[in-house]
């Protein structure tokens, strides 16, 4: 543990100018007594690091000494390819290694490029979660992630429906959409996917497995997503919509259907309406949706989806008489 945080030290040393007491006790978590200790210990060993006294004091690195240990491991270059996603990080077990990663390049670009990495992090950021929800971390994730980075099998219990399953899985990769995670891993030979969330206990048994080199995580989830978006349009609606609805539709449903709906649809009519069938997902959902384009779209089928948007016409006319 002390020859790690002596490491990281000079790393931290060395990619900037000087650092205080105080911010070297920060980044490395323990306190300024221990940062002397260390200093000194670094010293003794032949590292030319240099105490500045005083209230603009600090430590820092003379010489131009560099240190030879910025080898990146797998595991830390493997994480600085998600160093983008702080928070998928963090609920996959995996910020460490991401920090000591984004350290060591640090350590190594040029004095003048050292400010790339703050420069970045000002200019761009992801938030994956969508708006208006507070995303939970799976508590199975890191067993998960760690399972999946080292190709090892797992035993799982996964909630469905009413019923719980067994499975033993192996795990091919972790896909984080709209602030979800999902498994995707093989099961009785066929890829799959899991919501993590649906985990009730999960169990490495230690075995490693040999994963399809041909498998391509983007294009397998690209796939499954757009299959899962199709199987649960179950419902049609028969809409006549305005120029302004049409161009609002794909905003409120399903966009890949509203869209080749559209394009299918015929001539607009006289009022510049063109009539279309919408695949949906039940009519409950189809309501809800529809209902926010008002008056731009006329529901003309099915029957009982029309009485119900004349319901609330009804409704909405007596309330605003």
């Amino acid at each position: 543990m002390r020859a790690a945080r002596l490491i990281k030290m000079v790393l931290l040393l060395q990619s900037r100018p000087s650092m205080t007491g105080a911010e070297l006790a920060r980044e490395l978590e323990v306190s300024e007594r221990t940062v002397t200790r260390d200093a000194l210990a670094l010293s003794e060993a032949g590292v030319p690091v240099y105490a500045d006294r005083g209230r603009a004091g600090g430590y820092r690195l003379i010489g131009g000494y560099r240190t030879r240990l910025t080898g990146l491991g797998r595991d830390e270059a493997e994480a600085l390819f998600l160093s983008g996603l702080p928070g998928a990080l963090r609920d996959m077990g995996l910020e460490d290694a991401a920090s000591a990663a984004r350290l060591k390049v640090s350590a190594a670009l040029l004095p003048s490029l050292r400010n790339a990495p703050e420069s970045a992090a000002r200019r761009f950021h992801l938030d994956a979660p969508g708006w208006y929800q507070e995303p939970k971390t799976p508590e199975l994730l890191p067993v998960l992630a760690e399972a999946v980075w080292d190709d090892r099998r797992v035993r799982a219990t996964y909630r469905r429906r009413d019923t719980e399953v067994e499975r033993r899985l192996e795990p091919y990769g972790l896909v984080l959409k709209a602030g979800v995670w999902y498994l995707c891993a093989r099961a009785e030979d066929t890829l799959r996917v899991y919501r993590i969330d649906r985990f009730s206990s999960v169990e490495a048994d230690g075995e490693r497995f040999e994963r399809d080199e041909d498998f391509e995580l983007a294009a397998f989830w690209q796939e499954r997503a757009a299959q899962f978006a199709r199987s649960i349009l179950r419902a049609e609606a028969v809409l006549r919509v305005s120029e302004d609805g049409a161009g609002r539709l794909p905003y409120v449903t399903d966009r890949a259907a509203a869209e080749e709906a559209l394009a299918a649809a015929g001539p607009p009519d006289t009022r510049g309406r063109v009539t279309l069938t919408l695949p949906v997902e039940s009519l409950d959902v189809a309501y809800g949706q529809l209902l926010s384009l008002g008056p731009e779209v006329e529901v003309l089928g099915p029957p009982e989806l029309r009485d119900r948007f004349a319901r609330a016409a009804a409704a909405l006319r007596d309330l605003y008489r």
